[in-house]
């Protein structure tokens, strides 16, 4: 937000520098970023003098160059070379002298130097006004009043305002400052808090008057819930043209482009005041001005000539003929004010916040009237900056005002009131502050005291303050008021040691994020809104659950994910994008999902292996990654994490190829496999990317539980491999399946340690190599059981699947 500080001082008369100004209002929590100054022409006109052009003769050596000789005020008179067709003796002349700066229409800068123009010196330039800035025209030098006295600096011929411009950082709960009123209120309480006594100057509507009434425009509000209060008044026989010098200065000052006197006036009470105007060429509205919804779909063109669809809850400034203008947002096409209107229809409202920001939202339209009325306007100034626009209108644009003001305003929008305690005050600043000094500051910032007492004070809160409805919003006003750098600090030194636990959830990822590091991984940080599609790309992923947004900022950022894999594709193929193949990442992370019985976060960790395992070098062949390589990076976690009570068991999830799962206690602690190539197509991968989920909850379950332990068995434990020829659709599930199915007593685990597919096989043929792990707590196993055992699983396999023995 840009604020005037010659604007700012027609509110609050005061000789503070613009940077003391600055500091009080930082401190006061309006965050001055930077200070700029603002000239009405760029440089103002520092150097050019007015000049008498004393003698005027042709070049010899060009035909349309002449010499002069100008008398700026100096002893000696100066040589100057001009070309331009219209210079004369006798001539009263801006010049330029050496060393001034002026500036092109684009901004660019250029130095006036001495030189010599076809061999004849040239002591200066004599100006047109496009030179200077002052308007468009090169069609020859400027001609200025003859009494002008030679010398006499152009700045105080053509009046440059200047001016310095305080740049706002606002916070979006302050929308009472939102205007030059509202940071005026806010720096008075300031200078009085610090004992400078000034008064808040309001501008004065006491000369309104209805002058005829011979065109009134009644106003129906069938909305009155979005639109609480409406006022409305018509002025004749005005005249659009450019402003004033006045008017566009001040709005040049804070970065407005002047379109017309009437558009420039409802800007500028709009940036005084805070209340949004609009004005309609009364002559194009039909009948009566109706508030109002219309049906879903109603198409509407507005002033930036695009069509829009409205919604039902679209709330419009209609006449009897269909829809005028957005209410509180953008006005439209058809009956906005033009250069042949002569009579307007002038409009100050109050709409209801939630509704005009939904509609600025649905829209895409970001305007200074819809910001202003979605964090909340002043309802009590709605008249008050009507006629205050209406007597600038007269001022800039002639007419007169032809009807009473029409005001809908069925129910008034009351103060707040507030119990504030004293006790409370203290205990929340940290500092006693007198009770004489907090009624002073309340009364300062406009909050009325209807009773005082021992313990505290009873108060009234206006309108406009939407931020402050509560006790503890009005200790922040007092402490703001009062001083941030005025509270004092105790020079003693407190310090408290808390005993946390080893197997808190930072202190363990912090353990693990660094194992990883040293294993070459770089760590991740993914948004958690992604796209809702993502979870058509998986079976185990379903749309319902996606937990929706209902203010997403894009399509892209409309969903919370449900897997950590998606983000971290992303990731990858960002990177791969880029020359950088050969990746190792992880996230800590949480997954969002929506179920019939509420919502759920889950904490996981995921691991992501893509490219060669290593950097290219002499010494190490290449070799990429694969999955064993992702498999021993989950188990040297799990190992450091002393969980080992793990066992392997097939994966369900369907984003996997091949893949695994480690389970703990028959829950699934990992799932780890090389991700589909249907899922990377989709990122525009073609290098295969190997995935590790953790579930994090579980982990964190595990280590922090009661110690179990279980005698070491006494007798040992026997391994056999099988090596099986079995058909391709044969998965590693089954055979889990059926092994656990065979043997329930003594298998203890199965595992799964080499895949092969290649031309020696017979076609549609695989060979697994599984390794089975045996053993008896009670006794040690012969070599008979085992052969048994193995002899029966055997027979399993080759009659249930078909499987023969390499």
């Amino acid at each position: 937000m840009k604020i005037s500080y010659n604007w700012l001082k027609q509110f609050i008369k005061t000789d503070w520098t613009s940077e003391q100004t600055s500091e009080l209002l930082t401190d006061l929590g309006l965050e001055v970023e930077v200070v700029e100054k603002y000239q009405s022409v760029k440089g103002g006109l520092e150097g050019v003098v007015v000049g008498h052009v004393l003698t005027c003769e042709k070049h010899p050596d060009a035909d349309r160059l002449n010499i002069t000789t100008v008398n700026i005020g100096l002893e000696n008179p100066i040589q100057i070379v001009c070309g331009a067709a219209n210079v004369a003796a006798g001539q009263k002349v801006p010049v330029a002298t050496i060393g001034t700066v002026l500036y092109d229409k684009d901004g660019g800068e250029f130095t006036i130097k001495k030189g010599k123009i076809r061999g004849q010196e040239s002591h200066g330039m004599i100006c047109a006004e496009d030179e200077l800035g002052l308007g468009t025209s090169h069609d020859g030098i400027m001609v200025l009043d003859e009494k002008l006295v030679p010398g006499t600096a152009a700045s105080e011929v053509f009046q440059i305002a200047n001016d310095e411009v305080f740049e706002i950082g606002l916070t979006p709960n302050r929308a009472d400052a939102m205007s030059h009123l509202g940071t005026a209120r806010d720096l008075r309480a300031g200078m009085l808090q610090r004992g400078v006594n000034v008064e808040l100057i309001t501008p004065s509507v006491s000369n309104f008057r209805v002058d005829m009434r011979t065109l009134k425009i009644d106003v129906n509000v069938e909305e009155p819930l979005l639109a609480p209060r409406y006022c409305g008044v018509t002025i004749s026989g005005i005249s659009v043209q450019e402003s004033p010098a006045w008017l566009q200065d001040r709005l040049k000052a804070i970065g407005l482009t002047p379109k017309n006197n009437i558009v420039d006036v409802t800007n500028y009470v709009l940036h005084e005041l805070g209340q949004p105007l609009h004005a309609f060429d009364a002559a194009k509205i039909n009948g009566k001005v109706i508030v109002k919804t219309l049906p879903e779909g109603t198409k509407f063109v507005t002033l930036d000539d695009v069509e829009r669809t409205l919604h039902k809850e679209d709330l419009m400034i209609c006449d009897e003929k269909g829809p005028l203008c957005i209410a509180g947002v953008f006005g439209g096409k058809k009956s906005g004010v033009s250069d042949g209107t002569t009579t307007i229809f002038l409009e100050s409202a109050y709409f209801d916040a939630v509704s005009v920001r939904k509609t600025a939202k649905r829209h895409q339209l970001n305007t200074d009237a819809s910001f202003r009325f979605e964090r909340g306007i002043d309802p009590t100034i709605t008249e008050y900056a009507l006629k205050r626009a209406a007597l600038l209108i007269l001022e800039v644009a002639g007419g007169k005002i032809t009807s009473d003001v029409v005001e809908v305003y069925p129910k008034k929008i009351e103060d707040f009131s507030v119990l504030l305690n004293f006790s409370h005050v203290s205990k929340i600043i940290g500092q006693e502050i007198p009770k004489d000094t907090i009624k002073k500051i309340l009364v300062s910032l406009d909050i009325k005291v209807n009773s005082v007492s021992d313990s505290g004070l009873g108060l009234t809160i206006p309108a406009y303050r939407v931020d402050v409805q509560r006790e503890i919003d009005v200790i922040e006003e007092i402490l703001r008021v009062y001083g941030y750098n005025n509270i004092n600090f105790s020079k003693k030194f407190n310090a408290t040691v808390s005993n946390s636990p080893r197997t808190e959830d930072y202190k363990v990822q912090n353990v693990i994020a660094s194992q990883l590091n040293s294993q070459g991984f770089h760590e991740m940080m993914a948004n958690s809104l992604t796209t809702a599609s993502y979870a058509k790309l998986s079976t185990a992923l379903k749309e319902e659950h996606n937990v929706t947004m209902l203010n997403p900022l894009s399509s892209d950022l409309s969903t919370m994910r449900q897997s950590l894999l998606f983000s971290g594709l992303e990731a990858i193929s960002y990177n791969i994008n880029r020359r950088n193949s050969d990746l190792k990442l992880f996230e800590f992370g949480k997954s969002y999902h929506k179920y019939l019985n509420g919502y759920e976060e889950h904490k996981h960790l995921t691991l992501l292996i893509s490219g060669n395992r290593n950097k290219e070098s002499w010494t190490t062949p290449q070799k990429t990654t694969d999955f064993f390589l992702l498999k021993g990076y989950v188990k040297g976690i799990l190992a450091r994490l002393g969980i080992d009570k793990i066992s392997n068991a097939p994966v369900q999830s369907d984003i996997f190829s091949e893949g695994t799962a480690i389970c703990y206690n028959n829950d699934t602690l990992v799932e780890m496999g090389v991700i589909k190539k249907s899922i990377l197509k989709h990122f525009g991968i073609k290098q295969d990317v190997y995935f590790a989920d953790f579930n994090w909850d579980l982990v964190l379950k595990i280590i922090t539980g009661k110690i179990k332990y279980s005698e070491i068995p006494k007798y040992p434990e026997v391994r056999r491999d099988l090596a099986l020829l079995i058909d391709k659709s044969t998965t590693y599930e089954s055979i889990f399946n059926l092994a656990k199915q065979t043997e329930k007593s003594l298998l203890k685990d199965v595992n799964l340690f080499d895949v092969y597919e290649g031309s020696k096989l017979p076609e549609g043929k695989k060979s697994y190599a599984l390794s089975f792990t045996i053993q008896d707590n009670t006794k040690t196993l012969t070599d008979a059981q085992i052969d048994k055992i193995m002899s029966k699983l055997q027979h399993t396999f080759e009659t249930e699947l078909g499987a023969t023995l390499r």
